[in-house]
Protein backbone atom coordinates (compact mmCIF):
# COMPACT_ATOMS: atom_id res chain seq x y z
CA UNK A 1 0.00 0.00 0.00
CA UNK A 2 2.61 2.61 -1.09
CA UNK A 3 1.48 6.22 -0.94
CA UNK A 4 3.96 9.43 -1.42
CA UNK A 5 3.16 12.93 -1.07
CA UNK A 6 5.41 15.59 -2.88
CA UNK A 7 4.83 19.39 -3.09
CA UNK A 8 6.97 21.21 -5.12
CA UNK A 9 7.62 24.72 -6.01
CA UNK A 10 4.48 25.92 -4.78
CA UNK A 11 3.22 29.64 -4.01
CA UNK A 12 0.55 30.37 -1.67
CA UNK A 13 -1.12 32.92 -0.12
CA UNK A 14 -4.18 35.11 0.54
CA UNK A 15 -5.43 37.53 -1.60
CA UNK A 16 -2.38 39.90 -1.87
CA UNK A 17 -0.50 38.20 0.58
CA UNK A 18 2.29 35.42 -0.42
CA UNK A 19 2.64 33.61 2.71
CA UNK A 20 4.87 30.38 1.02
CA UNK A 21 7.66 30.96 -1.74
CA UNK A 22 8.50 27.90 -3.71
CA UNK A 23 8.21 25.64 -0.76
CA UNK A 24 8.95 21.53 -1.68
CA UNK A 25 8.77 18.53 0.55
CA UNK A 26 8.33 15.02 0.24
CA UNK A 27 6.85 12.34 2.82
CA UNK A 28 7.09 9.01 1.86
CA UNK A 29 4.80 5.95 3.06
CA UNK A 30 4.72 5.15 6.63
CA UNK A 31 6.99 8.37 7.44
CA UNK A 32 5.93 10.79 10.04
CA UNK A 33 7.97 14.27 8.72
CA UNK A 34 7.69 17.08 11.12
CA UNK A 35 7.02 20.82 9.81
CA UNK A 36 9.07 22.96 11.98
CA UNK A 37 8.67 26.43 12.99
CA UNK A 38 7.41 29.27 14.50
CA UNK A 39 3.33 31.29 14.07
CA UNK A 40 2.88 32.96 11.13
CA UNK A 41 6.19 31.52 8.93
CA UNK A 42 3.20 29.59 6.89
CA UNK A 43 2.94 25.76 8.35
CA UNK A 44 -0.72 26.19 8.60
CA UNK A 45 -1.40 27.30 4.72
CA UNK A 46 0.58 24.70 3.54
CA UNK A 47 -1.59 22.38 5.31
CA UNK A 48 -4.57 24.08 4.03
CA UNK A 49 -3.09 23.90 0.26
CA UNK A 50 -2.71 19.65 0.40
CA UNK A 51 -6.21 19.56 1.84
CA UNK A 52 -7.37 21.84 -0.87
CA UNK A 53 -8.89 24.99 1.11
CA UNK A 54 -6.17 27.41 -0.46
CA UNK A 55 -5.13 26.82 -4.09
CA UNK A 56 -1.35 27.52 -4.69
CA UNK A 57 -0.85 30.34 -7.48
CA UNK A 58 2.23 28.09 -8.20
CA UNK A 59 3.88 24.49 -8.57
CA UNK A 60 2.06 21.05 -7.55
CA UNK A 61 0.68 18.84 -4.79
CA UNK A 62 0.95 15.50 -5.90
CA UNK A 63 -0.13 12.49 -3.91
CA UNK A 64 0.69 8.94 -5.22
CA UNK A 65 -1.18 5.75 -3.91
CA UNK A 66 -1.13 2.52 -5.13
CA UNK A 67 0.71 3.47 -8.63
CA UNK A 68 -1.87 5.60 -9.14
CA UNK A 69 -1.02 10.09 -9.02
CA UNK A 70 -3.54 12.29 -8.15
CA UNK A 71 -2.69 15.82 -8.63
CA UNK A 72 -4.97 17.51 -5.21
CA UNK A 73 -4.52 20.95 -6.66
CA UNK A 74 -7.46 20.48 -9.06
CA UNK A 75 -9.90 18.41 -5.98
CA UNK A 76 -11.79 19.62 -4.12
CA UNK A 77 -11.11 18.98 -0.54
CA UNK A 78 -14.00 16.38 0.04
CA UNK A 79 -11.95 14.97 -3.10
CA UNK A 80 -9.75 14.66 -0.92
CA UNK A 81 -10.67 13.32 1.76
CA UNK A 82 -12.28 10.26 0.12
CA UNK A 83 -8.63 9.35 -1.26
CA UNK A 84 -7.76 8.87 2.89
CA UNK A 85 -6.27 12.02 4.12
CA UNK A 86 -7.39 13.62 7.13
CA UNK A 87 -6.29 16.32 8.56
CA UNK A 88 -6.74 17.64 12.98
CA UNK A 89 -6.84 21.63 12.32
CA UNK A 90 -5.15 24.01 14.28
CA UNK A 91 -7.23 24.84 17.39
CA UNK A 92 -9.43 21.65 17.11
CA UNK A 93 -12.45 23.27 15.44
CA UNK A 94 -14.76 20.85 16.94
CA UNK A 95 -18.55 21.61 17.14
CA UNK A 96 -19.09 23.01 20.68
CA UNK A 97 -22.94 22.11 20.76
CA UNK A 98 -22.60 18.70 19.82
CA UNK A 99 -21.72 15.68 22.05
CA UNK A 100 -18.53 13.80 21.90
CA UNK A 101 -19.82 11.15 20.21
CA UNK A 102 -21.77 13.53 17.65
CA UNK A 103 -18.43 14.66 16.97
CA UNK A 104 -16.39 11.52 16.23
CA UNK A 105 -19.58 9.92 13.85
CA UNK A 106 -19.36 13.39 11.79
CA UNK A 107 -15.44 11.87 11.01
CA UNK A 108 -16.66 9.00 9.16
CA UNK A 109 -18.94 9.67 6.45
CA UNK A 110 -16.36 9.50 3.43
CA UNK A 111 -17.64 6.98 1.53
CA UNK A 112 -14.92 3.89 2.45
CA UNK A 113 -14.98 4.75 6.05
CA UNK A 114 -18.97 4.04 6.44
CA UNK A 115 -18.92 0.41 6.44
CA UNK A 116 -16.95 0.27 9.05
CA UNK A 117 -18.18 3.48 11.51
CA UNK A 118 -18.52 1.16 14.50
CA UNK A 119 -15.53 -0.83 14.11
CA UNK A 120 -13.50 2.85 13.88
CA UNK A 121 -15.46 4.34 16.76
CA UNK A 122 -14.32 1.53 18.89
CA UNK A 123 -10.83 2.13 17.71
CA UNK A 124 -11.06 6.00 18.81
CA UNK A 125 -12.63 4.97 22.41
CA UNK A 126 -9.69 2.78 22.66
CA UNK A 127 -7.31 5.13 21.60
CA UNK A 128 -8.56 7.69 23.89
CA UNK A 129 -10.74 6.13 26.48
CA UNK A 130 -12.17 9.22 28.48
CA UNK A 131 -14.07 10.25 25.18
CA UNK A 132 -16.09 7.14 25.79
CA UNK A 133 -16.58 7.86 29.63
CA UNK A 134 -17.68 11.40 28.28
CA UNK A 135 -19.18 9.98 24.79
CA UNK A 136 -23.10 11.82 25.68
CA UNK A 137 -20.67 15.29 26.92
CA UNK A 138 -20.89 18.38 25.16
CA UNK A 139 -17.74 18.63 23.19
CA UNK A 140 -17.11 22.79 24.29
CA UNK A 141 -17.24 21.87 28.12
CA UNK A 142 -14.25 19.39 27.48
CA UNK A 143 -11.10 20.69 28.62
CA UNK A 144 -8.34 21.62 26.15
CA UNK A 145 -5.92 18.15 26.18
CA UNK A 146 -9.64 15.83 26.08
CA UNK A 147 -10.55 18.28 23.12
CA UNK A 148 -7.25 17.45 21.38
CA UNK A 149 -8.06 13.68 21.56
CA UNK A 150 -11.23 14.50 19.90
CA UNK A 151 -9.77 16.42 17.32
CA UNK A 152 -7.82 13.31 16.29
CA UNK A 153 -10.31 10.66 17.25
CA UNK A 154 -12.51 12.70 14.25
CA UNK A 155 -9.69 12.39 12.26
CA UNK A 156 -9.70 8.90 12.79
CA UNK A 157 -12.83 7.69 12.16
CA UNK A 158 -12.25 8.87 8.25
CA UNK A 159 -9.87 5.78 8.65
CA UNK A 160 -7.24 7.74 6.78
CA UNK A 161 -3.58 6.73 5.04
CA UNK A 162 -2.07 10.20 5.28
CA UNK A 163 -2.95 12.00 8.70
CA UNK A 164 -1.83 16.00 8.66
CA UNK A 165 -1.70 17.25 12.03
CA UNK A 166 -1.79 21.06 12.47
CA UNK A 167 -0.35 22.55 15.94
CA UNK A 168 -1.36 20.05 18.39
CA UNK A 169 0.48 21.56 20.89
CA UNK A 170 -1.35 24.95 20.78
CA UNK A 171 -3.17 25.79 23.79
CA UNK A 172 -2.12 22.75 26.22
CA UNK A 173 0.12 22.63 28.83
CA UNK A 174 3.48 20.71 29.11
CA UNK A 175 2.44 17.29 29.85
CA UNK A 176 -0.48 17.37 27.73
CA UNK A 177 1.53 18.38 24.76
CA UNK A 178 3.85 15.29 25.74
CA UNK A 179 1.08 12.88 25.78
CA UNK A 180 -0.49 14.10 22.81
CA UNK A 181 2.87 13.72 20.88
CA UNK A 182 3.28 10.47 22.02
CA UNK A 183 -0.19 9.02 21.44
CA UNK A 184 0.53 10.53 17.66
CA UNK A 185 3.25 8.47 17.73
CA UNK A 186 1.28 5.48 18.70
CA UNK A 187 -1.71 5.68 16.05
CA UNK A 188 0.61 5.77 13.55
CA UNK A 189 2.63 2.62 14.42
CA UNK A 190 -0.52 0.87 15.27
CA UNK A 191 -2.71 2.10 12.06
CA UNK A 192 -0.50 1.86 9.80
CA UNK A 193 -0.55 5.53 8.85
CA UNK A 194 1.94 8.31 7.25
CA UNK A 195 1.75 11.52 9.13
CA UNK A 196 3.20 15.62 7.89
CA UNK A 197 2.67 16.59 11.47
CA UNK A 198 3.17 21.03 11.55
CA UNK A 199 4.57 22.04 15.13
CA UNK A 200 6.85 25.01 16.93
CA UNK A 201 7.55 22.94 19.64
CA UNK A 202 10.81 21.39 18.49
CA UNK A 203 11.62 19.04 21.31
CA UNK A 204 8.26 17.40 21.06
CA UNK A 205 8.01 17.06 17.38
CA UNK A 206 11.91 15.16 17.03
CA UNK A 207 10.49 12.70 19.82
CA UNK A 208 8.15 11.17 16.86
CA UNK A 209 9.82 12.41 13.24
CA UNK A 210 11.62 10.28 10.92
CA UNK A 211 12.61 13.88 9.44
CA UNK A 212 11.86 17.35 9.56
CA UNK A 213 11.92 20.74 7.22
CA UNK A 214 12.37 24.21 8.63
CA UNK A 215 10.25 26.57 7.42
CA UNK A 216 11.28 30.58 7.76
CA UNK A 217 8.60 33.51 6.50
CA UNK A 218 7.33 30.99 4.05
CA UNK A 219 10.49 29.40 2.46
CA UNK A 220 12.56 25.79 3.46
CA UNK A 221 15.56 26.71 4.70
CA UNK A 222 16.55 23.57 6.33
CA UNK A 223 15.88 19.75 5.79
CA UNK A 224 16.75 16.68 7.72
CA UNK A 225 16.67 13.66 9.72
CA UNK A 226 16.86 14.31 13.45
CA UNK A 227 20.42 14.50 14.44
CA UNK A 228 20.90 17.09 11.71
CA UNK A 229 18.43 19.31 12.92
CA UNK A 230 19.61 19.19 16.20
CA UNK A 231 23.18 20.19 15.50
CA UNK A 232 22.12 22.75 13.07
CA UNK A 233 22.63 26.20 13.53
CA UNK A 234 19.63 27.91 12.50
CA UNK A 235 17.61 25.33 14.92
CA UNK A 236 20.05 26.12 18.18
CA UNK A 237 19.77 29.61 17.45
CA UNK A 238 15.96 30.14 17.16
CA UNK A 239 14.44 26.99 17.84
CA UNK A 240 16.16 26.11 21.15
CA UNK A 241 16.96 29.30 22.50
CA UNK A 242 20.49 29.27 22.27
CA UNK A 243 22.51 32.42 21.98
CA UNK A 244 23.22 34.42 19.20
Amino acid sequence: MALELTISDIDAGYGAVRALHGVSITVESGETVALLGTNGNGKSTLMKCVMGMVRPTRGSVVLRMDGKSHDLTRLSTEDIVNLGVALVPEGRRLFPRLSVEENLLLGGFRPQARSALSRNLDFAYQAFPVLQERRRQLAGSLSGGQQQMLAIGRALMSAPRLLLVDEPSVGLAPILVSHTITKIKELKEKSGLTVLMAEQNFHQAIRIADRGYIIVHGEIVFEGGVRALESNELVKNYYLGAAV
